[in-house]
Formats: structure tokens, C-alpha cells, sequence
């Protein structure tokens, strides 16, 4: 597969906002007009989509609607870059009906989490253009000073600076949950971060492959399951999940011969709601990796900061990295600039 870097972001670029799965902006209007006068702020002219602050039960709108707001953005040449509004849980309701050819003719940056995995997977696996497992429009972009420090300084490395990039731990993490639209009026409380953590010591290097895994497993068996030969695989889940459920993903991953085929796992932070302590110190995941990777001896790395977690990284799928995780450190780097 030939990768596809799009192109990088300027002062004054314009940034497209679509919703291809939920359409809680519709439901937040004042967090979804935060998040827009947070990306002008930072210098960005903003085009947001017809059908972005539209709601139709659990979804955003038709998948009509959705893919036409999708192809026109990146149709229209004038949009230098794609960010979503939130995930959800329908952006595959989309994937048989993509026009992965005029996305491949006309690249650019695009950006989201959670459910958006099904776009940025099939996205990859169709054209070779790289997408950014990153910060979304209403949980990030929409916070009450906008960007944090650590996820704004991971945007401008990744998407604006012609640099390799280092992805280092947080020194704080934010797990308070206040009601958009109406307690969400002050920055939420900031805890110590004990970091990115070993749980299997080794050195790999492979192109990023990121996501969430619930997201991505949906897709299993289907040609948008991203080729993962090679690759450091970055998973992380939201806080609905349990240990239960994680269970289940990372041994399925077994089952699919995943662990066969990819150089390094890299985990991130789950939320403290989902059942592994608040630092991941309550030996439950530690167990689930003991039995679902047995007999693999990859590196493997987690409570890093990247998918449904505050503050955030951003990963772009497809671009080569290394990680050295040995004797209680961890080096975790791309190895080209993810953009041109």
C-alpha cells in the first residue's frame, strides 16, 4: 500500500466539521459553538457541515445526509482539513457507500475517536491515507478554555509542524464528568498521571495502526479491517466498557491470529469507571493481558494517553514508529512527520 500524507495546517487553513455518527451537537449547542470559536481562536476558519448539528434518533442524520457531508468536504478544495464532532456509534453505516476513490484523489487531514475508528480504518485500508485518531470537536475542542495544554501541543506537532514527534506521558489526567450545556462552566478537576506503564518489556518497530477496539472488532471479517501486519497497535475503550467486555476484545484478538501478526501493543488509559483502579493498579488488566497475549512476546504498553481519555495525543494511522519499553522507560516515536 502506497501511505498518503495529507497536507500539513497553516495559519488561516479551514477546517471542515462533520458528524457522521451521533448527533449530540445538536443536543449541546453551546458546547458545539465553543469547540468552533476554539478552532478560530487557534487561527482556523471553520465550515461546518449541513447536516452536522442535526439530530434523527441515535444518529447525527440519514446516512445520506452523513455521507453527503463527508463527500462535500472532501470534495470541495477550498477545506483543508476534516475534524468530527463527537463519536457514536453508526460512522460504519457509512463505509459501503464511500467514495474512496474521491477521497483518495483529494487528501486531507481527518480527524476523530471513539466511533469514528470505522471511518479512519476503512479510510486507511481503501486509499493509504493516513487519519488521525485525535481530539473531536465537542469532548476536546468544546472544553471550557478549549484545547488542554497536552492535546494542543500534540495538534500542533502532528498536524501543523514538519517534525517527528515524540509521544511522551501527561503529567495530569481528567476523569470528572460535567453535564455539557449546563455544568460545564469551569476546567475540570486535574489529577497526577502515573504515566505509560510496561507490561511487557521488548523494542518494535511498525506503522500505527489506532483505534478503539470495540469499534474496531465490528469490523472484523469485513474488507475495512485495517491490515495490522507489522504494525504497533494502539486500542483503547470508552468508559461504558467493564472488564467483562475487555476480556472478551483482547481475546478475541487472539482468536483472529492478531497477536500473530502485530510488533507491539501500546493500551490506552481507561477511565477509572470502567473497573481498573484509578491507575490501572487493581491487577485486573494485568490478568487479561497475562491470559489473552500468552505465549507472544511483544512489547506491550499501557495507561497511555490517547482515545477516550483528557488530555490526549493524537496518532496517525499508517506512519512508521518505534517503542523501546525496557527497564522501567519508555520511548515512543514516530519516525515521520505524519503530514507534508
Amino acid at each position: 500500500m502506497t501511505i498518503i500524507k495529507p497536507n500539513r495546517l497553516k495559519e488561516g487553513s479551514t477546517i471542515g466539521i462533520i458528524a457522521p455518527s451521533s448527533g449530540i451537537a445538536a443536543l449541546c449547542p453551546k458546547r458545539f459553538q465553543r469547540g468552533i470559536k476554539a478552532l478560530e481562536r487557534m487561527g482556523y476558519h471553520v465550515v461546518v457541515g449541513g447536516h452536522a448539528s442535526e439530530i434523527e434518533h441515535y444518529m447525527a442524520e440519514s446516512v445520506a445526509g452523513r455521507l453527503a457531508d463527508l463527500h462535500q468536504m472532501f470534495s470541495n478544495p477550498n477545506i483543508d482539513a476534516i475534524i468530527t464532532t463527537i463519536g457514536g456509534t453508526c460512522s460504519h453505516q457509512l463505509l459501503d457507500k464511500i467514495d474512496y476513490e474521491l477521497i483518495k484523489n483529494n487528501p486531507k487531514i481527518f480527524m476523530g475517536y471513539s466511533d469514528i475508528t470505522a471511518l479512519h480504518s476503512a479510510i486507511y485500508e481503501k486509499t493509504g491515507l493516513v487519519t488521525f485518531l485525535g481530539p473531536a470537536i465537542l469532548p476536546q475542542f468544546g472544553e471550557f478554555n478549549g484545547l488542554m495544554d497536552y492535546t494542543n501541543d500534540y495538534f500542533q506537532k502532528t498536524l501543523v509542524e514538519l517534525d517527528t514527534v515524540e509521544i511522551n506521558s501527561s503529567s495530569y489526567r481528567v476523569s470528572e464528568s460535567l453535564s455539557w450545556d449546563k455544568k460545564d462552566t469551569r476546567e475540570r478537576v486535574k489529577k497526577i498521571n502515573s504515566g505509560m506503564q510496561i507490561f511487557n518489556q521488548g523494542e518494535a518497530m511498525g506503522k500505527i495502526i489506532a483505534g478503539n477496539v470495540g469499534v474496531m472488532l465490528l469490523l472484523a471479517g469485513t474488507e475495512y479491517f485495517p491490515n495490522v501486519d507489522g504494525a504497533i497497535l494502539c486500542l483503547e475503550d470508552d468508559e461504558g466498557e467493564c472488564p467483562e467486555s475487555i476480556d472478551r476484545y483482547f481475546t478475541q484478538l487472539r482468536h483472529m491470529g492478531i497477536y500473530d501478526k502485530i510488533s507491539a501493543l501500546v493500551i490506552g488509559r481507561f477511565h477509572p469507571s470502567v473497573g481498573f483502579g484509578e491507575d490501572h493498579d487493581n491487577g485486573l488488566l494485568q490478568a487479561i493481558l497475562q491470559r489473552a497475549t500468552e505465549g507472544f512476546d511483544f512489547p506491550i504498553v499501557y495507561n497511555a494517553d490517547f482515545g477516550h481519555t483528557d488530555p490526549m495525543c493524537i496518532l496517525p494511522n499508517g506512519i512508521p514508529a518505534s517503542i523501546q519499553a525496557n527497564d522501567n522507560k519508555i520511548e515512543f516515536r514516530l519516525l515521520e512527520t505524519a503530514v507534508q
